[in-house]
């Protein structure tokens, strides 16, 4: 009995703690609807007058709904500022007083994109649509965009490949306690960290060609440059993973016979791949993105990337609308990369701390 009584009062104060307030609550539900109605309402606007022809979206970022949605998200989020900001303070338990803040929060972002967007739709909306929306430009060029995505990725995937390869090799000479060995391989890492990419794909792609007389296509110019370049930054991230495992580890494999390039292959590298694959695939994402400076080099027309053909449409048209359709492109590219390093980095790290649980 006496151990029943003890567990209550401890039960109902984590109760309380964890309980909401209808003011908290309405705080965060009102900031919410109203920061939904900016960004969901918009694209649901648009969407029911259409994207073609340009037109549509021009009527659509005037329309009385769109002015009347942001007009009410503008309300909600100055509500839902005042009643999270006003209550904060008062709030009894950590749950709801987190409820206030969010609220607070949220109704300041759609205050502010409510009237934003409501200042914007007063504006010249037509000539925003028919320079940034007039996605009937693109219609032709949409095989000339899949074509810009997949030399986008293979340039990406080739320089990523071949450059963790090369940072394989560099790292192994880099960390040497031998200063002859070590020298060549730092001096490289310096080098390529040190200049610009822009100016790496300059070089190898216009000036040894012409100074040596010895032609290089722009594709594989692009694809050496990025190779070399990442070959540097994934050798940093190598080193940085070895040097992270205890150095108990090395001297175990040494103590057992291995020789270090035995101890390297089957004790060290295993373990630090394991922690440099997030880091790695952050490369690789912003490799994504460098992609964008082979503009720089002359490219065919079936080697072109997603940013050439933008510039190629913008040249022809004058439309900008080929720079949002990159954008747009990039992000396809590059957001599922991103969510992925971000899932594989927690279950990394997840699995690490099981294992030093143990």
């Amino acid at each position: 009995m006496v151990s029943e009584h003890a567990v209550r009062p401890h039960s109902g104060v984590e109760w309380a703690r964890q309980e909401s307030r209808p003011a908290a609550l309405a705080s965060a539900a009102m900031g919410s609807v109203g920061l939904g109605l900016v960004i969901v309402g918009t694209v649901i606007v648009v969407a029911v007058h259409g994207l073609v022809p340009w037109t549509n979206v021009a009527d659509a970022l005037s329309s009385p709904e769109l002015r009347l949605e942001a007009g009410v998200a503008v309300a909600l989020g100055i509500v839902a500022m005042a009643l999270g900001w006003g209550t904060y303070r008062r709030m009894p338990t950590r749950l709801s007083r987190e409820e206030a803040v969010a609220g607070a929060v949220l109704g300041a972002q759609a205050a502010l994109l409510g009237a934003a967007l409501l200042w914007f739709s007063h504006t010249d909306v037509t000539k925003f649509a028919l320079n940034f929306a007039n996605f009937e430009q693109i219609q032709d060029q949409l095989g000339a965009f899949v074509t810009g995505a997949k030399n986008t990725i293979l340039l990406a995937a080739g320089g990523e490949l071949f450059g963790i390869l090369l940072g394989l090799v560099l790292v192994l000479l880099a960390i040497s306690h031998r200063a002859v060995v070590r020298a060549p391989a730092r001096v490289y890492i310096n080098f390529f960290r040190g200049t610009p990419l822009i100016w790496q794909l300059s070089f190898i792609g216009l000036a040894v060609p012409l100074a040596l007389d010895y032609p290089i296509s722009a594709y594989t110019a692009a694809l050496v440059a990025f190779s070399l370049n990442t070959g540097a930054y994934s050798a940093e991230v190598f080193r940085a993973g070895i040097q992270s495992i205890e150095r108990g580890q090395m001297e175990a494999a040494r103590g057992l016979g291995m020789t270090y390039l035995q101890a390297m292959r089957h004790a060290i590298l295993p373990q630090a791949v394991r922690r440099v694959i997030p880091p790695l695939m952050n490369e690789f994402v912003i490799l994504i993105k460098d992609t964008s400076l082979v503009i720089v080099l002359g490219l065919t027309e079936s080697q072109r990337e997603l940013m050439s053909v933008a510039k190629v449409g913008f040249g022809d048209t004058f439309n900008a609308t080929f720079y949002v359709a990159t954008a747009i492109g990039y992000l396809c590219v590059s957001l599922p990369l991103i969510r992925l390093v971000n899932v594989v980095e927690r279950r990394l790290r997840s699995g690490l701390v099981g294992v030093t649980a143990l």
